[in-house]
């Protein structure tokens, strides 16, 4: 490509939206026509996010303002059951990326079991390619509509993916413990993350396996293993603003298990592995799409510790949907993503 391709953000007052807003400032190929908030519409971004001041960019409007004929890719941040209207009415010849739940799910009815009504746009669906770049690459390059994936079901994926597809680990036997920050609630206020509700405490939610992110990990483990895989997974919200760490607890020897990851991994220019008995933290991947992986052996023989950090605003949403955006443009596949990751 010789020009930049114009960009529209769909809900760019929310904290994907941003950080979309972030990533696509600096990217070389990328330009930024088009910004909606349906609530926010008339506003300049500089007021809804101060810290993007110094950046050139279009008012935020209402969607039905937005002249897609001067769009070539759309990121869609907006709520779950939203996106799935807005996409459907879109041009058909745009390329869309979708940052919520909506296109995640290929069986409709697993969709209204987890998010609680049908499903509206269905065509749309039928078309979407699960966005987990690492694992769909080939696909990705030539979707029109890319879901991207949740940022806890990513995370999970990273760790276990590879053990499922090499068959190196108990599938009956799989724990996963992980710990996300606030901003993975989005931007609406809600009582529970007040400061002062939040602060200096850790609090365990979805217990039991009622978390929507559990039917990624059942679509995903399941199609790979030819078989159900059913996992326990265990959301905390903790007083962080960004970031995720996963403790993922399986079966299976360690060494194995690390060098299947290691070589699984070998190639992938934003999954790094931390030397055997190294355990990753979210301190190291702020800010950037980088996730970290580290793997222990138990004390308990014949048991692993597969742990996996990323930040859930970058490599977890927006940051893995400029990924998509640039092998559906393309682009090499890291471009604009390179930034190392916020230290200390």
């Amino acid at each position: 490509m010789s020009a930049p391709t114009n960009i529209a953000i769909l809900g760019a007052s929310g904290y994907t939206g941003a950080e979309l807003v972030r990533l696509i400032a600096t990217h070389p190929m990328m330009r930024i026509v088009g910004l909606t908030a349906e609530r926010k519409a008339g506003l300049p971004m500089a007021e809804v996010f101060p810290h993007l001041r110094h950046l050139d960019l279009p008012t935020l409007v209402k969607i039905d303002a937005v002249d897609f004929a001067d769009v070539d890719l759309c990121f869609c941040a907006l709520p779950h059951a939203t996106s799935q209207k807005v996409i459907a009415a879109l041009p058909k010849t745009l390329k869309i990326v979708d940052l919520s739940a909506d296109f995640r799910l290929r069986d409709p009815d697993e969709y209204a079991k987890w998010y609680g009504g049908k499903h509206d746009a269905l065509d749309c669906q039928a078309e979407a390619v699960y966005g987990l770049t690492e694992f769909y690459r080939d696909d990705i390059k030539n979707a029109r509509l890319v879901a991207g994936t949740g940022c806890n079901a990513a995370t999970g994926q990273y760790t276990l993916t590879p053990l499922i597809k090499a068959g190196v680990i108990d599938l009956d036997d799989i724990i996963i413990d992980l710990k996300t920050g606030v901003s993975g609630a989005g931007r609406a206020l809600k009582e529970n993350l007040l400061h002062a509700e939040l602060s200096e405490g850790a609090h365990p939610y979805a217990i039991g396996g009622t978390h929507r992110h559990l039917a990624e990990f059942d679509q995903e483990f399941s199609l790979i293993a030819g078989r159900p895989v059913k996992v326990q997974f265990t959301p905390t919200l903790i007083p962080a603003n960004r970031g995720i760490i996963a403790n993922v607890y399986v079966k299976g020897d360690a060494q194995t298990i690390y060098d299947t990851l290691a070589t699984a991994y070998a190639d992938e220019p934003f999954i790094e592995m931390l030397p055997f008995g190294q355990a990753p933290s979210t301190r190291h991947i702020r800010g950037s799409n980088f996730c970290h992986i580290g793997v222990a052996a138990d004390r308990i023989e014949g048991r692993a510790v597969v742990i996996a950090a990323l930040d859930n605003l970058t490599k977890g949403s927006s940051g893995q949907a400029i990924q998509n955006a640039n092998l559906m443009l393309g682009l090499p596949e890291g471009m604009g993503l390179e930034m190392a990751p916020v230290f200390p």
